[in-house]
């Protein structure tokens, strides 16, 4: 086997994380840093908090919002042609239907005067 094959390892090596905390452990690095660690992590405080990391969850909350406006505008547009429908639909009603007035000259001119 190769002498050099192998990193060196650090059994002391130091871990800091971005609320302060630090810690060691074994690493190929003598020193770690960390966005994120078990005192910080919301999993562990229970706390509800949103770790953005380079603007993520805003980008991500844009796209959101804009796929519920456009949601909305088609639910809009889907709703105008049915009510579209529904008129056309009542106004071929109208014009097929007899009024009453229609009505009452048919059954007269139908009924025989005696």
């Amino acid at each position: 086997m190769k002498k050099e094959g192998h990193p060196k390892y650090y059994p002391n090596a130091k871990v800091t994380c971005s609320c302060g905390n630090t810690w060691t452990t074994g690493s190929t690095k003598p020193e770690i840093r960390t966005d994120l660690c078990n005192v910080c992590h919301p999993f562990f405080t229970g706390e509800q908090r949103i770790v953005d990391t380079a603007g993520q969850v805003d980008r991500f909350v844009k796209r959101l919002e804009a796929k519920e406006g456009f949601a909305a505008a088609e639910r809009a547009r889907e709703d105008a042609v049915v009510h579209a429908k529904q008129e056309r639909k009542r106004k071929r009603r109208m014009v097929f239907e007899e009024t009453p007035a229609e009505k009452a000259e048919t059954s007269e001119a139908a009924s025989p005067e005696a």
